[in-house]
């Protein structure tokens, strides 16, 4: 009766409204008389007027803006994607990807495309936004700069650090001197130029630099320590260099520099002693994240914009701001990294592949037209190079560094990036730098960033030693040995009970490795031994109420795959466990192009998946990622699909041919540690007469008459599947199963998919 009220009440509703909607139109067309309103009845020019309406649509500002984001973030993930997979940081790939959209080759070959989608008025709306995503950015590397250490920085790193500066500024402004006259823009003082030519060869890309040192497992070392704190003095240095160099150049006369300079000095002063003070205490009153209200996040941004507004109007820049305002940020890492979060997916993720376009767009290699302009490109890459490279090398050779050392702490200083494009793009600004040699430094920046990651290869060549993450003592133990990866808490604590179950009664004669890999863009570089300790404290937890030690293996990666196959073939391990992941664009071109990390999909998720319409996999029925590893590793593998799985009290062994037997042997150890009731069923019926067969399941049966039987019926029944804790069944057979839809999937306990 209810049900027939409700329809009643909305029927009626929408019939009386569509009355007196109807009736109001009508009638308002009587007071169109006198108006003198167009009304055209010809359908051609109804249908010319649709076609202009959509035309102003599409070169509406907005649309035009909305179109230029959708494409830069769409190219420069697939560069960046690119650029990942051949192992270099994906910022060089983004930083080619706006060259690509720039005049060099899509306005050189297509510039009807070109013009229509970056035509010249809508770049001041890109420049802005792009500038925002600076902003944002510095923010974020302002905040990953830890003072404590440089505060506690040793001797050597000072020397370093500083020659690291000093050496390619000097190198730097003696190039200015031979490439003034024919590469300044007219009317441009010749200390402008040259400040600008050295301060562009001293830069050095912090945060490249610290994700490859987390990609390289050197951020534990006392080498990656050095070099972190290097970088670090060296980005503070290099910025308050730039900062001034700015102030006079814009002031355009050196007294008036000195009062923009005094300025800057009172505001730093103003940072450190009232508003750092401040901030401090509001992040000592909510130091739980989850006690940050939106106020408290409003004072925090006020401070970036505020701070940020100030050094433009004191003609420093507004970046330098927002480099300060990370600074002073509360030190506490976990209060730092709630901002990081929020800022960093969309200044990364959306806003800096604009200023990556926008400098694209600014990057004409065409005008390099003659051998003459290569051969300067080759000398400031060559000076950049000398500067950087050999004077941080040779000093660190100085202050007692080994030359393996030495060459490490020179190729990583040579890092440039995006930090380099940031000093090009405000030098071009101000006009200091011509296109051409715009140019030549964009190639520069690049060249110098492209080289660190073979650089280092051929210094680890040379020198024959490569950073291993894997203990040595497990590499060289003969004990049974377990190997589980995991991606969060819930996994981990799984895959542990699981492989608790296999050495439960080992005593000392098992090993349990728990592994951690991390994406690297996941991490910011002072947070990582935190990140490492909150990321196994659940397991460690876990591992002493089960009485099981464990050890740990955490390393961050470009290529999470690729090192989860080599820690699992160089330690030799008996079995290698981890859990099904699936991301929601693997198997597609999409996922391929957006660089999708994988991620957890629940039971339900995977059930309806492989037992409804839709294809759960791709052809190989493994995501990317699980077939890659699969494909690679050469010891066994496990991959758990977890249905909330506690223990292994009853198991069901799944058998579907003979090649299926070395289940046997798993199903045997876990009767021996974990006195599991064993269920094997010989699915198509013919194993009995196979000797393999007979033999194994003698020998389990004479040693546990209790523990093991053979499933009479060869149907599957749900009553069956209900008794168990644990199903376990080889790759091969799984795959067969997927393909023929097999209708008792959905009831599965959790499962144990094992590759021999």
């Amino acid at each position: 009766m209810k049900k027939f009220k409700n329809s009643f009440f909305y029927f009626g509703i929408i019939g009386v409204t569509s009355a007196i909607m109807y009736w109001t139109v009508q009638n308002g067309k009587i007071l169109e008389k006198g108006r003198n309103v167009v009304v055209s009845n010809s359908e051609n020019s109804q249908w010319q007027e649709f076609i202009n309406s959509l035309i102003h649509n599409l070169t509406h500002p907005l649309a035009i803006l909305l179109a230029q984001i959708v494409t830069i973030v769409f190219i420069a993930r697939l560069f960046g994607a690119i650029f990942k997979r051949i192992g270099q940081p994906t910022v060089i790939g983004e930083i080619l990807a706006g060259i690509v959209l720039g005049p060099s080759v899509i306005g050189n070959y297509f510039p009807g495309f070109s013009e229509a989608l970056f035509p010249a008025a809508s770049l001041g709306n890109l420049q802005f936004l792009s500038q925002i995503g600076l902003i944002l950015f510095m923010f974020v590397v302002g905040m990953e700069l830890d003072l404590k250490v440089l505060q506690n920085k040793a001797k050597e790193a000072v020397v370093i650090s500083h020659a690291s500066i000093v050496i390619p500024f000097t190198l730097g402004l003696v190039l200015a001197y031979f490439i003034y006259t024919e590469f300044a823009p007219e009317g441009v003082e010749f200390i402008s130029f040259a400040l600008f030519t050295g301060i562009a060869m001293s830069i050095t890309a912090f945060p490249v630099l610290a994700r490859i040192v987390q990609e390289r497992g050197l951020h534990k070392t006392k080498l990656g320590a050095m070099v972190i704190t290097c970088a670090a003095a060296d980005d503070i240095t290099a910025w308050c260099i730039l900062a001034a160099v700015i102030a006079i150049v814009k002031a355009g006369s050196f007294l008036s520099s000195l009062y923009i300079i005094a300025l800057a000095i009172i505001y730093v002063f103003l940072m450190l002693k009232f508003v750092k003070p401040f901030l401090k205490r509001i992040g000592e009153l909510y130091d739980n994240p989850d006690s940050i209200t939106k106020p408290v996040i409003a004072i925090f941004f006020l401070t970036l914009l505020i701070s940020s507004y100030a050094t433009e109007i004191i003609g420093i820049h507004a970046l330098f701001g927002a480099f300060m305002a990370g600074v002073i940020m509360p030190e506490s890492m976990r209060f730092r990294n709630v901002f990081i979060e929020k800022v960093e997916d969309v200044s990364q993720v959306m806003l800096l592949p604009l200023f990556f376009v926008f400098t694209g767009l600014r990057t004409q290699i065409g005008l390099l037209d003659d051998a003459y302009l290569w051969e300067v490109c080759g000398y400031i890459v060559l000076v950049a190079v000398v500067g950087k490279f050999v004077g941080s090398a040779l000093t660190a050779r100085y202050v007692g560094q080994s030359w393996k050392d030495s060459l490490t702490i020179g190729a990583l200083m040579n890092t440039r990036g995006l930090m380099e494009l940031v000093v090009l793009n405000i030098g071009y600004d101000l006009g200091v730098l011509k296109p051409e040699i715009f140019a030549m430094m964009v190639i520069m920046a690049l060249a110098t960033t492209f080289m660190t990651g073979p650089a280092l290869d051929l210094i680890n060549y040379l020198f024959k030693s490569k950073t291993e993450i894997i203990p040595k003592e497990i590499v060289q133990n003969n004990k049974f040995k377990i190997l589980f990866s995991f991606h969060n808490a819930e996994e981990s604590q799984s895959l542990l009970r699981l492989a608790n179950h296999f050495v439960k009664k080992m005593n000392n004669n098992a090993i349990v490795t728990a592994m951690h890999i991390l994406p690297s863009n996941e991490l910011n570089p002072y947070n990582i031994d935190e990140y490492e300790e909150a990321s196994f404290k659940p397991v460690l937890q876990a591992s002493e109420e089960l009485n099981q030690k464990i050890t740990t293996i955490f390393k961050s990666s470009i290529e999470v795959e690729n090192d989860v196959v080599e820690v699992s073939n160089k330690g030799d391990f008996d079995l290698v466990l981890m859990s099904l992941s699936q991301s929601i664009f693997d198997g597609t071109i999409l996922g391929k192009v957006l660089g999708f990390t994988t991620r957890i999909i629940s039971p339900e998720s995977l059930i309806n998946k492989f037992t409804g319409k839709e294809k759960l996999f791709d052809s190989a029925h493994f995501d990317e990622s699980t077939a890659m590893i699969l494909s690679k590793t050469e010891v066994p593998v496990g991959i758990l699909v977890d249905k909330n799985f506690n223990n292994a009290n009853h198991v069901f062994v799944l058998l579907l041919d003979e090649s299926d037997l070395f289940l046997l042997d798993y199903a045997k150890q876990l009767i021996e540690n974990s006195n599991s009731m064993v269920t094997i069923l010989d699915k198509a019926g013919h194993l009995k007469g196979s000797s393999v067969f007979n033999e194994k399941i003698d020998k389990i049966s004479k040693k546990y008459p209790k523990h093991v039987k053979l499933a009479v019926e060869r149907k599957i029944e749900k009553a069956l599947l209900d008794e168990q804790d644990l199903m376990i069944i080889s790759v091969g057979s799984w795959k067969e199963l997927l393909e023929k839809r097999s209708s008792w999937l959905n009831k599965t306990p959790s499962l144990l998919i094992v590759k021999p």
